[in-house]
């Protein structure tokens, strides 16, 4: 294989050689002692490509109580772990209502440290981010604590932000945004960081910094254009265009719209329907998945199949005979039956 990859003339041989150790790389950083198909066997293990790593999920006794403590230093983000059958649900609800769900120095440290802990956590499934405060779902950074701030605090302030929320963007398990408010400036990017985003009709969003003479500064610029195309990012960040929730599905920055309901959390019912629909999905296939998708995004075609193969190996060695045996017995009934006649 080294010597054919090695004699492929010019840039094509350089590009086979870089995919042969990305995908060497994918395995290797999957589970370190995965065997490769031998279509990928022999190659040499190049650097791992994700920042974040992934263990497979392993069994343990699941919580007896409906709702968990943790984390509650104070009550600005409240950590729901659900129960019975919506187990395998988290749901972080930001509570900050004299801010507005403003990101301030204390609620970044508590998303920080609970997004800390979720990503570690085997047991968890699906994550949602909503507002506890009606009307609002986050104002983006606390413009009053920022105002306070010396000039050689904000930028550090600011990266911290950005930091939490490229955490959050990495989490291994699908995440949903329930926008059942205002959503300004960091709201947004922290919304955008999420892999599902619904909201209420009523819901306004928008990224509005240049209005104050600067620019995003937490993934903004970066996944507005991936979200919903380059051209109308642009307009939108140009113009600090605010959206409501029936034009924000219309450019596609949100999956679902939905008409408010009276108890102001028609977003939330939405996004805990969704985390119920994954809830039966095999939880490794769910996070290799998520993995395949987001990586395989940010590189060309070809590189992105070898790493949905790497992927898919790693899948395939997760399945065990009873499994296989039962998946075989499917696929025999349904060859067999009249749909494929």
């Amino acid at each position: 294989m080294a010597a054919a990859v090695a004699a492929a003339p010019g840039a094509l041989g350089s590009l086979h050689a870089g995919c042969a150790r990305l995908v060497a790389a994918c395995s290797a950083r999957l589970c370190p002692g995965l065997r490769l198909p031998r279509s990928l066997a022999g190659r040499r293990v190049g650097p791992a490509i994700w920042a974040q790593g992934w263990v497979p999920a392993a069994g343990g006794p699941a919580p007896k109580r409906g709702y968990s403590s943790e984390m509650k230093t104070e009550d600005e983000l409240r950590v729901r772990h659900l129960e019975e059958e919506n187990r395998g649900i988290v749901v972080l609800g930001i509570n900050r209502a004299y801010g507005k769900n403003a990101l301030s120095k204390n609620l970044i440290k508590m998303l920080s440290k609970a997004v800390d802990a979720l990503k570690s956590d085997k047991k968890v499934r699906t994550i949602i981010i909503r507002s506890e405060v009606p009307g609002i779902f986050c104002a983006g950074a606390d413009l009053k604590e920022r105002a306070k701030m010396s000039s050689s605090e904000v930028g550090p302030f600011v990266s911290k932000i950005r930091a939490v929320i490229n955490d959050i963007a990495n989490l291994p398990v699908p995440t949903i945004a329930a926008i059942d408010g205002l959503a300004l400036g960091g709201g947004l990017e922290l919304a955008l960081a999420c892999d599902i985003r619904v909201a209420a009709s009523s819901a306004k969003m928008g990224l509005v910094e240049t209005k104050l003479a600067i620019i995003p500064g937490g993934g903004g610029t970066q996944r507005l254009p991936r979200a919903i195309g380059m051209s109308l990012a642009k307009e939108l960040i140009f113009s600090a265009r605010v959206l409501d929730g029936q034009e924000a599905k219309a450019v596609g920055l949100i999956s679902h719209v939905l008409e408010q309901n009276q108890e102001g959390d028609a977003a939330y019912r939405k996004a805990l329907d969704l985390a119920r629909e994954f809830l039966p999905q095999g939880p490794v296939a769910m996070r290799v998945a998520k993995l395949a998708i987001n990586q395989g995004m940010e590189v060309d075609l070809v590189t992105g199949l070898a790493i949905e193969e790497a992927c898919y190996a790693q899948v395939c060695n997760t399945i065990t005979d009873s499994m296989r045996m039962t998946l075989t017995n499917c696929i025999y009934l349904l060859y067999n039956s009249n749909e494929f006649h």
